[in-house]
């Protein structure tokens, strides 16, 4: 075996362990938000969850979540993640394609307040193409809708999802 054919193995077997490393790391799941150490609500601030909750149905887009038209968020497949706002007036939306009832919330934060939004998903809600029989070519767009929940509800929730940050 020659000594060049030596040389460049071992930098292979690194760079193969370096890959494997960052693929492990890449499957691992997100901490849950029960085990992260959440801050207080800043002085004179607001908090906004938002939260997706898993069904057999849903959707696995990853929509921008707004609240008055500023993008605070990609909603994640069962994840969590909160937003510290200044107190107002706030219309909550998520990005889709088309609309229908119920797929925005306006509310008012007071300083102190926190909120919980749930955001739910039809992933059939609007069909095109094809001959509408299953297993055709069709297209389908999911609706996102925005559940204002009470905080007693949604606690257990977003306990349980994978953490995508907060701030």
């Amino acid at each position: 075996m020659s000594t060049g054919y030596i040389a460049l193995v071992h930098p292979l077997r690194r760079a193969v362990a370096a890959a494997l490393s960052l693929a492990a790391v890449a499957c691992s799941q997100l901490p849950s938000t029960a085990s992260i150490a959440v801050p207080p609500i800043p002085a004179g601030e607001a908090r906004a969850w938002f939260y997706r909750a898993a069904g057999p149905y849903d959707s696995q887009a990853r929509p921008y979540a707004r609240m008055n038209d500023g993008v605070v968020g990609i909603l994640e497949p069962r994840g969590a993640f909160y937003r510290d706002v200044a107190p107002g007036h706030y219309h909550v939306t998520v990005d889709q394609f088309g609309g229908d009832f119920n797929t925005a919330k306006d509310v008012d934060l007071a300083v102190g307040q926190q909120v919980y939004f749930k955001i739910v998903s039809s992933d059939n809600w609007i069909v095109s193409g094809g001959s509408g029989d299953m297993g055709d070519n069709g297209m389908t767009r999911p609706t996102f809708y925005v559940w204002l929940m009470p905080g007693e509800v949604a606690q257990g929730d977003v306990a349980r999802s994978p953490f995508f940050g907060g701030g």
